[in-house]
């Protein structure tokens, strides 16, 4: 492919010239806090002498190209006080700052973000929440949850009542890349949806591209959620906790030695305990629980050099006399920091993840198992390049190798029952560079080329224009038997109108070449991953958004409006009642057409005083037209949601006591309901209406939360604080399936709702020592 090649040449080239010194000088360091030594990621650094500024990253790290000479540098970052430092520059530097958390209450803030930041980042639809917000916000059984805080942000909705799935304007979950400390998770829930597998004591914070993704990922249509723990751990041992009325976590961390941190956090839910004491011997040997592990350590071999270790590892269990249910996580990544010289940064990782499902019956006469895995094997390399103070180039590769295993079945006095695994590599290279144009005037600009190819061995079906089979074409292990190239182009641009002001616009294209097998809105465990094939093409999306931001009242409130246009080729939906799973054949029941979402996002969020939050409202349209479905008509898009409005805010009463309450509401999905029926010989039959042409009832709910800390000032080694929260405030019965029967004796049709819950209450018990 001549056009990879040529794209590789450029990337040579730009490693090549990395190499060039210029005369200008590196001052880097991190910002941190002063008593708990912990990382300061969003502070600001700003050149008193030149007006050059800089914000810490995820690590808390920054870096400056300066001439040489003597500085004056103010180190500022929301809820600390700010500090100027002297700096004479000779030679390339390191420093280490620290800031003194403020403990007035008229400077609470709920998250560390530089003051306008919103107004000079270049990046549009990027949400950004440090975990100090999330835990702020009321939570479902009192099981703080990143996911959940997620979908109170602009343009984003949950997929059903109480899921971890979630829609990003208009797109379906299996269009979000979810990523845990840069390695894909392919199922971020616990319990069916109710909770996340994100414990909230190991995580730092969360970031949310919508549709602008960074150049270095991709692979999905709609959005990226980029989760990242602790990424440097205390000075010394401490942990936290709690135990709460569903589960209970715990959280250690320490140093060994003086250039190695480690971290251990744990969580369990324990509704399976309360189960052994039923008087049903049948409930008694039921379970139902789930538990997680996160594991890091971190180790600077110098100032130039630092390695990473995560791992994760979660499983749910469901058990029962009739069977058992299972399905879990596991990642692992190692990352290498090198620093190369004063204009190179590179970042190298490994990481592997595993989602598997398995479901084993227990009843005589009829054993089985059933078994299901997605497995991906990564290599990348990012590297970083500041040329100077108006240029900073960003370029990279990866690879990743996909292992699909959609199932196997093995039945008592049966043979087994299996639908092939098939194999895939996906690659991508990419730069980029962000550009200063003028004092008012940013640029981003770049490129992303990413290959998909799959590989054997492999049994391909070939299908006629009816999607009916006609043979099958058999490739031998090894054998690339099909690829795809596409270049992703990306660019952006911010122009600061006045202090308070500025606006931005970009235009982005992505490329999808994984999805999920599922029709249903509130997905399922048992969902299963395929790939782009001869018959499958991937999904491609262009976005356009512009937007308007602006800062009141000294950056004390942000607001923001963007609007969106999305348009998608070879979107897929599935054929009417299509059979999904343990199907050899599935991608005879694809269908592929076009697809269009647009829509408005408004907010205004207050980050300082006793009383903080944000309000948020999106208008937004998402539609399909796929030749084989509805009769060509267009239709809307499952996740459809015209209205959304949500609203949270946190008051702190005092040091002892803060409350904080949450409301959302949320247009009703689209739904197909039957219209009509005919009989034959006495039995009836439904006539459905075209595909989503209703909706559910619209969705809202109030949840509230109080948070009790005994000793606020307290200097012992041990703190504690309780949270009441209640869940559905009002005991809304949101519908989360409508289904239709018939009455035996009059044989006419009725409709049947069901809901999830009512009122929920909930108590825990947080710790830190």
């Amino acid at each position: 492919m001549p056009l990879t090649k040529n794209m590789l040449s450029i990337f040579l080239l730009f490693l090549c010239l990395s190499g060039i010194h210029s005369q200008n000088l590196i001052l880097e360091g991190s910002v941190r806090d002063t008593e708990t030594k912990e990382i300061l990621p969003g502070a600001s650094i700003n050149v008193k002498e030149i007006k050059l500024w800089a914000v810490t990253d995820k690590s808390g790290h920054f870096s400056l190209t300066l001439s040489k000479g003597k500085y004056s540098l103010v180190v500022s970052c929301l809820g600390y006080e700010s500090k100027e430092i002297k700096v004479d520059l000779s030679e390339n530097k390191g420093i280490v700052i620290q800031l003194a958390s403020t403990t007035n209450l008229n400077e609470v803030v709920i998250t560390a973000r530089k003051a306008d930041e919103q107004l000079t980042r270049i990046n549009m639809g990027v949400e950004r929440m440090d975990i100090k917000e999330v835990r702020k916000i009321p939570a479902l059984m009192g099981e703080v949850d990143v996911i959940k805080a997620l979908q109170l942000l602009p343009g984003v909705q949950a997929a059903s009542e109480g899921s971890s799935g979630f829609s990003v304007r208009g797109g379906s979950p299996d269009q979000n890349l979810i990523l845990l400390d840069n390695t894909t998770v392919y199922n971020p829930s616990h319990l069916m949806g109710f909770f996340s597998v994100f414990n909230n004591d190991v995580i730092s914070g969360l970031e949310l591209y919508k549709g602008d993704l960074p150049l270095k990922h991709g692979g999905r249509l709609s959005s990226l959620l980029d989760v990242q723990t602790k990424n440097e751990m205390s000075q010394k041992f401490n942990g936290t906790g709690g135990i709460g009325l569903i589960s209970s976590r715990l959280m250690l961390e320490g140093l060994l030695g003086e250039k190695t941190s480690w971290l251990v956090g744990g969580r369990r839910s324990y509704a399976d305990l309360f189960l052994k004491l039923s008087s049903d011997e049948s409930m008694r040997k039921s379970s139902i629980y789930f538990y997680d592990l996160n594991v890091k350590m971190n180790h600077s071999f110098s100032d130039r050099d630092k390695l990473a270790f995560n791992i994760y590892y979660g499983k749910d269990n469901f058990g029962a006399e009739p069977g058992d249910f299972k399905y879990g996580n596991a990642a692992a990544s190692l990352t290498w920091n090198h620093v190369f010289n004063q204009n190179l940064f590179g970042k190298f990782s490994t990481n592997f993840t595993n989602y598997d499902y398995g479901l084993a019956s227990k009843l005589e006469g009829s054993k089985a198992q059933w078994k299901s895995a997605i497995t991906d094997y990564m290599l990348r390399a990012d590297f970083n390049q500041p040329v100077n103070d108006t240029w900073n180039l960003n370029y990279g590769l990866s690879s990743t190798f996909h292992h699909f295993n959609p199932g196997i079945v093995n039945m008592e006095d049966y043979p087994e029952y299996k639908v092939d695994g098939t194999n895939a590599l996906e690659h991508a290279v990419y730069m980029g560079n962000e550009q200063k144009v003028t004092d008012n005037l940013s640029l981003k600009y770049g490129l992303r080329l990413s290959v998909f190819q799959n590989i054997g061995k492999a049994t391909v079906f070939n299908y006629d224009s009816n999607h009916e089979s006609t043979d099958s074409t058999v490739h031998r292990p090894g054998d690339i038997y099909n690829s795809y190239t596409y270049l992703e182009p990306r660019v952006g641009l911010v122009y600061r109108l006045n202090k308070e002001s500025s606006v931005k616009a970009n235009y982005v294209r992505n490329v999808q070449y994984l999805q999920l097998a599922n029709n249903s809105a509130s997905g399922s465990p048992l969902d299963v991953w395929f790939s782009s094939s001869p018959n499958v093409k991937p999904q491609v999306v262009d976005q356009f958004s512009v937007g308007y931001f602006r800062n009141f009242s000294d950056n004390m409130f942000e607001g923001s409006v963007e609007l969106y246009y999305k348009g998608l080729n070879n979107v897929i939906d599935f054929a009417e009642h299509a059979n999904l799973m343990l199907n050899k054949k599935l991608e005879g029941e694809v269908r592929t057409g076009k697809g269009k979402s647009y829509g408005a996002e408004f907010m205004i969020r207050k980050n300082q005083g006793r009383l903080t939050g944000f309000i948020n409202y999106t208008l937004s349209r998402s539609e399909r037209t796929i030749p084989e479905i509805n009769n060509g008509k267009t239709y809307l898009a499952p996740y459809d949601k015209p209205h959304t409005l949500n609203i949270v805010v946190s008051y702190e009463l005092s040091r002892k006591v803060s409350m904080s309450a949450s409301w959302v509401f949320v247009t009703g999905n689209p739904t197909t309901y039957p219209t009509g029926r005919f009989e034959i010989e006495g039995e009836y039959f439904p006539i459905y209406s075209g595909r989503n042409e209703y909706r559910k009832p619209n969705y809202d709910r109030l949840d509230l939360s109080l948070t009790y800390v005994p000793n606020p000032d307290s200097k012992k080694w041990y703190k504690g604080e309780w949270n009441f929260s209640i869940y559905n405030a009002y005991a809304r019965k949101n519908p989360w399936t409508i289904t239709y029967d018939q009455d035996d004796v009059t044989g006419l049709p009725y409709a049947e709702m069901i809901y999830l819950f009512g009122i929920v209450p909930s108590i825990t018990y947080n710790f830190k020592f």
